[in-house]
């Protein structure tokens, strides 16, 4: 699971050694992040089995593993243990007594069962910084309850939000609940080196896929909690701004962005409509609010008169934000991939290598492994 070439100046995470019991993909995901900074990354994988979503994404006659593991298990070195054995459990106890970070995404009371809680783990390394993931939160009623990306996005209120007025719920078919978890166990694991660093001691770190989904749902939450309002089914658009959309053109689909009641001026004078920007069911954003359905058929009706390029452009010059609908294919082959240095290469087996995305990061010191 190395990439194809690693940075020969050292990241900031040189030297961290990290033991990641995880699977699928909030945890990998996030020991995959320490391991692109850096850390000495080894994957324990159950032994005979392996990672599940090794399978993922296989069709009949591809070679495994697929896309949905390579994408997390980059920079990773693996090992397959029975942690229920003896020797097993030895063996892992070894790695663990030099090690910096633990990482685990099992139920809560499953390391507890196996003997390997943190205040097991910290007798024998109190330096270790043990971090998990749960489905539902380490405490509470519903906190062994099972638990994946899709039940998260219908439990936190995600579904019911995403889509069209009218439709049935709607999956984000990105991992979004599993990746975002991901994401603060990784800000925690930081946290918890950090403070290491001032004080010598480990520390147990938690987070929780259901938490990070209310983390970014906060805003719906929060105007629920004080004003009692429910959110609606946009599809693309919000009520953080009008227009704020797609919309159609010529030969395809554009999203427009009006934040606030000066942009709008400028986006209607780009669509070549500068009168309706002062007429009082649309000059401030509350009247739009009020009259969205007639503003968006405007705005619908103007931008069928231009293609997707015309349109861009036009709203390019009137300094509102303005991008096609990409399809994953536009997307892939776009400069900007190359631009942003947005990939990198992996060695899956012989001589096949896999492009995957790159840690978005850029540090100057300290680069992201390739």
């Amino acid at each position: 699971m190395e990439t194809a070439q690693r940075q020969l100046t050292p990241g900031a995470l040189t030297g961290v050694k990290v033991i990641d019991l995880t699977r699928v993909f909030a945890g990998p995901f996030s020991s995959q992040i320490l391991g692109d900074l850096g850390a000495d990354v080894i994957k324990v994988e159950r032994y005979g089995r392996g990672d599940e979503s090794r399978d993922y994404g296989v069709d009949e006659g591809e070679v495994k593993p697929g896309s949905p593991f390579l994408t997390h298990n980059r920079n990773k070195r693996s090992i397959s243990l029975d942690l229920k054995s003896p020797d097993g459990k030895k063996i892992l106890i070894d790695l663990i007594r030099d090690a910096d970070v633990l990482l685990h995404n099992f139920r809560p009371g499953v390391m507890e069962r196996l003997g390997l809680a943190y205040k097991d783990l910290s007798e024998i390394n109190p330096r270790l910084v043990f971090a998990s993931i749960s489905g539902f939160g380490h405490t509470g009623s519903m906190s062994k309850r099972a638990a994946n990306d899709l039940s998260i996005q219908s439990f936190s209120g995600l579904l019911s939000i995403t889509g069209h007025p009218g439709g049935p719920p709607t999956r984000n078919p990105a991992s979004v609940a599993d990746l975002t978890a991901g994401m603060f166990a990784t800000m925690g694991i930081m946290a918890a080196l950090f403070y290491r660093e001032r004080t010598g001691l480990g520390q147990e770190v938690s987070t929780s896929m259901l938490g990070g989904q209310l983390a970014f749902l906060n805003h719906f939450l929060t105007d629920f909690w004080m004003n009692g309002r429910l959110p609606e089914k946009w599809g693309t658009a919000n009520r953080l701004g009008l227009p704020n959309e797609a919309f159609p053109t010529s030969d395809g689909w554009v999203c427009i962005t009006s934040a606030n009641d000066d942009m709008w001026k400028r986006c209607a004078s780009g669509l070549g409509m500068p009168e309706i920007s002062d007429d009082p069911r649309f000059n401030l954003l509350k009247s739009r609010y009020a009259n969205r359905a007639e503003l968006v058929r405007l705005v619908s009706n103007a931008t069928q008169k231009m293609t997707t390029d015309e349109c861009v452009r036009a709203m390019e010059l009137a300094n509102v934000p303005c991008v096609p609908v990409n399809t994953i294919s536009d997307i892939a082959n776009h400069e900007i991939i190359e631009e942003s240095n947005a990939t990198v290469d992996m060695v899956v087996e012989g001589d096949r290598v896999a492009k995957l995305v790159q840690t978005p990061l850029w540090l100057s010191a300290t680069p992201v492994s390739a």
